[in-house]
Order: C-alpha cells, then sequence, then structure tokens
C-alpha cells in the first residue's frame, strides 16, 4: 500500500466493483461502515475489506444479506451476487504463478477485462507487441527459471497477445513507444530486425495505433516518467493506471492521479510521430538491423 490508497495486489476487477458498488449503496442510505457493522454483526474490518475490493473469499449469501439491509433491487442483487461468481472464475496464469513477477498477476486481470490500453514504454517492447525471439531474450535476461519456463511464458505472452488481433471484438490498444526501446539491441540484430517490422505491420490494424517518440522530443513528459499503462474498461468502471519498477509494481486508481497521467500521457502523445511516419522509421530501422 502506498499512503492511503487502496492495495491492489489482492483484487479482482470483479471485486473492485462489487466492493464499489456496496460502497456507493451504504453512503447512499447515509451509513458509516461502523453502523452497519454493528446491525448486521459484522466486523468494521471486514466490511472495509469487502468495499476495498481486497478480500480474497467473498460468499454469495453475505453479498446477499448486505443488499437487502441496504434494500437494493432485486436485479441488482443478482448483478452483485453475479460478480461474487465472476471473481471465483480460474484464469489461465494461475499456472504459472510460480513464474509470474510480484504484482503482475493483478495487472492481467486487468487487462482481461479492459476496453482500451494506452501504454508508455521507455524500456522494452511491450509484451503484447514482442515476438517470440525477443520475448525469449528479454525473459532469458530477467533470469525468470529454465528454459522450460521461459518457453512456457513466452507461449502465454503470445497468445495473450491475441488480444489485439482476435476477430471478435479486438482490444483497442494504442502504444507511444520511446526510440530508446527501439535502439536498445536485445540478443541480436536479426531478432531486433524482426522485432521492428512486427511492429511496423502490427501498427497498420485499425485497433492498434503505434507511434514513436524520438530522441530529439525531450522530456515531453516531464523527467523521470516511468512506463506506464493506462487502462479503460467498460461499464463506466473508472480507469486505473499500472507502473512497474525494479522491485515492484503500483496502481494508481483515484481519479486525480488517473488524470494527471493522461496529461502526460497527452504531452508525450504531442512529441510523438504520426503513425505513418512512425511505421517508415520501424521499417527503417529493420532493413538498418539486417545489415
Amino acid at each position: 500500500m502506498v499512503g492511503t490508497k487502496p492495495d491492489l495486489s489482492r483484487t479482482t476487477l470483479p471485486h473492485r466493483q462489487l466492493g464499489r458498488a456496496l460502497r456507493d449503496a451504504r453512503q447512499a442510505n447515509g451509513y458509516t461502515l461502523e453502523q452497519v457493522a454493528e446491525v448486521l454483526e459484522i466486523s468494521r474490518s471486514t466490511l472495509s475489506r469487502l468495499e476495498l475490493g481486497q478480500n480474497e473469499k467473498v460468499k454469495v449469501r453475505d453479498v446477499d444479506y448486505i443488499c437487502r439491509f441496504y434494500g437494493l433491487p432485486e436485479d441488482r442483487i443478482e448483478y452483485l451476487k453475479l460478480l461474487v461468481t465472476q471473481s471465483a472464475s480460474r484464469v489461465w496464469w494461475e499456472d504459472f504463478q510460480n513464474l509470474i513477477r510480484p504484482g503482475f498477476n493483478t495487472y492481467l486481470q486487468l487487462e482481461a477485462a479492459a476496453t482500451e490500453l494506452h501504454f508508455f514504454q521507455s524500456l522494452v517492447i511491450p509484451g503484447l507487441l514482442q515476438t517470440p525471439d525477443y520475448a525469449r531474450s528479454v525473459g532469458a535476461s530477467a533470469s525468470m527459471g529454465s528454459s522450460e519456463d521461459a518457453d512456457r511464458l513466452v507461449e502465454r505472452r503470445i497468445q495473450r497477445s491475441a488480444i489485439l488481433t482476435r476477430r471478435h471484438k479486438p482490444i483497442r490498444a494504442e502504444f507511444l513507444l520511446h526510440e530508446s526501446a527501439l535502439r536498445t539491441v536485445v540478443c541480436s540484430g536479426r531478432i531486433m530486425s524482426s522485432q521492428c517490422r512486427h511492429l511496423a505491420d502490427m501498427g497498420t490494424r485499425d485497433n492498434v495505433s503505434i507511434r514513436v517518440v524520438p530522441f530529439i522530443a525531450g522530456f515531453p513528459g516531464g523527467l523521470a516518467i516511468p512506463p506506464y499503462i493506462i487502462i479503460d474498461f467498460p461499464n463506466d468502471e473508472p480507469s486505473v493506471v499500472y507502473t512497474e519498477g525494479a522491485i515492484g509494481t503500483i496502481i494508481f486508481e483515484e481519479s486525480d492521479d488517473v488524470n494527471r497521467f493522461r496529461d502526460i500521457h497527452e504531452s508525450i502523445s504531442g512529441a510523438a510521430l504520426e503513425e505513418q511516419p512512425s511505421r517508415d522509421l520501424l521499417r527503417n530501422m529493420a532493413r538498418r538491423y539486417e545489415q
């Protein structure tokens, strides 16, 4: 937890949606956590964790009990109980928990529910855009385990990238890639050439925007801007921002923080090359890496 921000490392999107709905219902009735806890004989800490989406196990009957106390209509209660069921669904990365760095499983949950993604990356090509050879080389550099483990994660990463290319409702994604990420040679020129061509090709898709932030742009978003992802959701679920560093991850969900990142993103976007010049640069770089 950072400051007073909720710790999202133990939550899922359905838990967050459920928690926000219960908090809104409580506040609409004019109740405090203490009042509800006393009447329903539930600890204040339990209710607080439930509203923050931090309860790892939520029982349908408990949600039904609380909702009826708040006087919610039947269809709303059924929807919130459905969120409990969704949060218990098994996801593919559960089989890879020992290989996924701490905090990233939370991002995977958010990505799976997203409608739009907005990336800024200055260090490495985002996973959704990596070729298998590039992903394997990056994984080897990160020492993520045996070669078999690396192959398994590469396979899953490539499967994950299908959200950009699937026929039914492919996700919309905007990538602002700093030139430094493209100039950093991962393993070999051959791998980088293939990676640059892949980026140029992916950038022609209607749902994908890939633009390069050139060195000459300076620091349009300010100094020390970390890589980040702005994640937008359906059904008016508030956006969040995912960032990561060398020793951990932070997820920002407060509206002021998200809006600050949107301002930064707009500044960086204004300094980036347009899509066609970006593709031209990527293809030129691919040819140079082949030499």
